[in-house]
């Protein structure tokens, strides 16, 4: 079964960033259509064992076609934070490597059934898992015009959020809202043409990214599943994250660096008589620098443009006594 069309973001780097051992076991914990697991096993030994979830229900026919031809692969429709879940009913008690590929993929884009993009007419739906929570619709037809202008004010980084917001539920006034199209004439004709310096980008793009957003919980769903990950990772194993966007970006950077700091880099610490050799154990490394696309990876796929991977590694210290709080960004984002 082929891809789909979709092409996968910094594969080379992201697989190269898990430092695979031929006889390890890893995650993918976005699996999709495939391309990073295809190149993880492509570096499995035969006693290897890769692990890939994915909410999506459109992406499990390709990963059981692929869990046919290849047994050291398994595959488990679940959310990402749902991970330990799974590999507890595996009896996977640690593993050597997780990959995050963060955000949409291509073909979920193009599936005008899908409701994610105003490119093509179709029904606001915009959930990844469609078995689960609201459509984008739904929370449309629902929504004050207070939690809709939070919703792309916060989610969309709109600064026309509550011109948006008020033009919608001017709309659904007079008749329900749920094309994607419909919404994009909505957003266009509330923003008109006032200067956004942004020339390049349809009006409607940060309100479809925001609602996205947030009838998929991406934010909350990256909060949750950061130290549930760093919890399964063996001394050793590494975490590898790719993000799309700003507000996923700073909740990774941020967990990543507390999570590499004494007291979580409490900047009160500083302060105190402590002998560097008394702090205690941090639970990650940094690895390397943040990694972009180059120009020939963005000239063959220009949604690449925005992608940013992030690496750390498990150290062989303890987890902090109260882990997780105070090293991620909340139980909410």
């Amino acid at each position: 079964m082929s891809d789909g069309g979709h092409v996968p973001v910094l594969l080379e780097e992201a697989v190269a960033a898990l430092a695979v051992t031929p006889g390890g076991s890893y995650v993918d914990a976005t699996f999709g259509r495939g391309g990073h697991a295809r190149a993880i096993l492509d570096r499995l030994g035969p006693d290897g064992r890769l692990v890939a979830i994915d909410r999506d229900p459109a992406a499990e026919p390709f990963a059981l076609a692929l869990a046919q031809r290849d047994s050291r692969f398994v595959f488990r429709r679940a959310w990402f934070s749902e991970l330990p879940d799974v590999t507890a009913a595996l009896a996977l008690a640690q593993v050597d490597g997780v990959l995050l590929d963060l955000g949409i993929s291509s073909p979920q884009i193009d599936d005008a059934a899908r409701g994610f993009s105003f490119r093509h007419d179709g029904p606001l739906d915009m959930r990844m898992d469609p078995s689960r929570g609201e459509s984008a619709a739904e929370f449309l037809a629902r929504a004050t015009v207070r939690e809709l202008t939070e919703v792309v004010r916060d989610y969309g980084e709109e600064r026309f959020a509550q011109s948006i917001a008020r033009a919608i539920a001017a709309a659904r006034a007079r008749g329900p809202v749920e094309r994607t199209r419909q919404l994009a004439q909505i957003v266009g004709e509330a923003v008109g043409a006032r200067t956004r310096g942004d020339w390049g980008q349809d009006p409607a793009t940060r309100t479809f990214q925001a609602l996205r957003i947030f009838v998929n919980r991406e934010l909350s769903e990256v909060t949750l599943a950061l130290p549930r990950i760093v919890s399964l990772l063996a001394p050793g194993g590494r975490l590898a994250v790719i993000s799309f966007h700003s507000l996923e970006d700073r909740i990774v950077k941020r967990f990543l660096a507390r999570a590499s700091q004494p007291f979580a880099g409490d900047a009160r610490t500083s302060r105190l008589a402590i002998r560097t050799a008394a702090l205690p154990g941090v639970p990650l490394a940094l690895v390397g620098r943040a990694q972009k696309p180059g120009a020939a990876e963005i000239a063959r796929n220009p949604r690449a443009r925005s992608a940013i991977l992030r690496v750390a590694r498990r150290t062989a210290d303890p987890l902090p006594a109260d882990w997780p709080r105070g090293y991620g960004d909340g139980e909410a984002a």
